[in-house]
């Protein structure tokens, strides 16, 4: 790809973060919705817990052979794709008869989902070379993340309130419709050099591994253990199957080799622990403020502002540290705030005191606030351009599964702690183990953080780069021209 003018360069970006915007704020404005679609459908627990999971699961499942795709037949054509099939998934959704309809538009959505945030991530890497400006432009899109949770409560609890849940699709139709338009006309097309292969084998390996994983967790509190017991066998067995099968691949789905790297591997962590972090805590909180607080869905999303402001703010503060300093300080923030937030809820139950209440959102939203940025620029920086859609679409994976775990995990135990008793008068100490858990993931970001972002994990990525790179630029390296 050639290169590209100053503003055109902008232009991308903002063309790319529109998709990053829908995809968004469809999450967060749906945990608004949920009490209200409990109520329509006579959900259960479990039940809201598919709504959610449905999307990021098969969101998940495709991120890496989206971006292995694009790589190889064109970023502009599979983004410009999945603009149309997410855009067209949120009309059937806002359409949904019943709560199965509904998990199934959602997945649909998340087929087009899956072709938009790696993809555009990958265009984003492969528009901005230098690694300050891409650095920056990779706050700019953590930005935007801070802005969907910003906005998508009050937008949500708005349209919920006055036009009824199924209105909160209808806003993806003309942001999705304007991207496309936009991508048609500005966005250059560019692909790796070399293609790669399809690997079908691996792909069925991880959607066998993720989607029975999530059944097994979200059904568990319902189901006897013979019924359960299959499912956790059969991602144990895909797990195993993937870790012998992949390595022998000259092109494998999930290339294990970017693992050496250590700054990478930890990226990987630290996106399935704050996003297992986030999805947790929007389900408790959502459920919390209007089923127990009896707030309005309008109101439940002006109290998770103190939440979605913070991370708004510091997301290109992040940035600009990530390419000033590096990934260490941002990290650092982010598991030390997110740790105190989980215990806050804990160990001195927060939710029922405004104040308390308040200073855990605000240290929930810095934490997440600073987390983004540093996953992605690890995530992609040292990796040869060639790489970018793969190494890009591994890093959205985590984030995915990991929101998809927290809702489970969260979810399962919360479920479980209700039982039959009341659901005002037990939420809280039945919440209270899902706040270890978030806790607990807090506190993997800040020792992952620090343990893969210093000299001897910097080394590790340098070594796996060189790997990675091909025969004639390694031959090249070697000869110092």
């Amino acid at each position: 790809m050639s290169e590209l003018s100053p503003r055109r360069r902008v232009l991308v970006l903002a063309i790319c973060c529109m998709s990053l915007l829908i995809v968004s704020l469809d999450n967060t404005v749906l945990n608004v919705a949920l009490p209200s679609m409990q109520r329509e459908f006579h959900a259960s627990t479990s039940g809201l817990q598919w709504s959610i999971d449905a999307y990021t699961l098969v969101l998940a499942s495709l991120l890496m052979l989206a971006g292995s795709t694009a790589d190889r037949i064109g970023r502009k054509r599979v983004f410009m794709t999945g603009l149309v099939v997410f855009t067209l998934g949120s009309l059937l959704c806002s359409l949904a008869p019943s709560l199965e309809a509904l998990v199934v538009f959602r997945m649909v959505q998340a087929v087009g989902g899956s072709m938009l945030n790696p993809v555009a991530m990958s265009i984003i890497t492969n528009t901005f070379t230098d690694p300050r400006e891409r650095a920056r432009a990779i706050g700019a899109w953590g930005a935007v993340v801070g802005l969907s949770m910003a906005a998508g409560p009050l937008v949500g609890g708005l349209l919920v309130q006055s036009v009824g849940w199924r209105s909160i699709f209808w806003i993806n139709l003309p942001v999705g419709l304007a991207a496309l338009l936009l991508t048609l006309r500005f966005v250059p097309e560019s692909r790796a050099p070399r293609a790669r292969r399809p690997d079908p084998v691996g792909q069925l390996l991880v959607i066998a591994l993720f989607g029975s994983l999530t059944y097994a967790i979200i059904e568990a509190p319902h189901a006897t253990l013979p019924a359960i017991a299959p499912f956790a066998v059969l991602a144990l067995a895909s797990l195993v199957a993937l870790l012998l099968y992949e390595p022998r691949r000259r092109d494998p789905l999930i290339d294990l080799r970017f693992f050496r790297s250590a700054p990478f591997s930890g990226a990987t962590v630290i996106a399935v622990s704050a996003f297992a972090a986030l999805g947790g805590f929007l389900f408790l909180t959502t459920l919390y403020l209007q089923n127990v607080r009896g707030l309005s869905a309008l109101e439940a999303g002006l109290w998770m502002l103190p939440m979605a402001v913070p991370t708004f703010l510091c997301a290109p503060l992040s940035g600009r540290l990530v390419g000033s300093r590096g990934p260490r300080l941002p990290l650092l923030i982010a598991g030390g705030a997110m740790t105190v937030s989980g215990l806050l809820f804990a160990l001195f139950e927060a939710e029922t005191s405004d104040a308390t209440l308040f200073i855990g959102y605000v240290l929930f939203g810095v934490g997440f606030g600073f987390v983004n940025a540093p996953i992605t620029n690890t995530a992609v920086s040292g990796m040869p351009t060639a790489q970018a859609g793969v190494a890009s679409a591994v890093a959205s994976t985590s984030r995915q599964l990991g929101q998809a775990l927290g809702v489970a995990v969260v979810g399962a135990v919360l479920a479980a702690g209700v039982g039959s008793s009341p659901y005002a008068d037990a939420f809280v100490p039945a919440a209270r183990p899902g706040w270890w858990i978030l806790a607990g993931c807090g506190l993997a970001v800040l020792v992952v953080g620090a343990a893969t972002s210093g000299r001897w994990a910097r080394g590790t990525a340098r070594r796996t780069a060189e790997r990675l790179a091909p025969p004639e630029v390694r031959r090249t390296v070697g000869t110092g021209a």
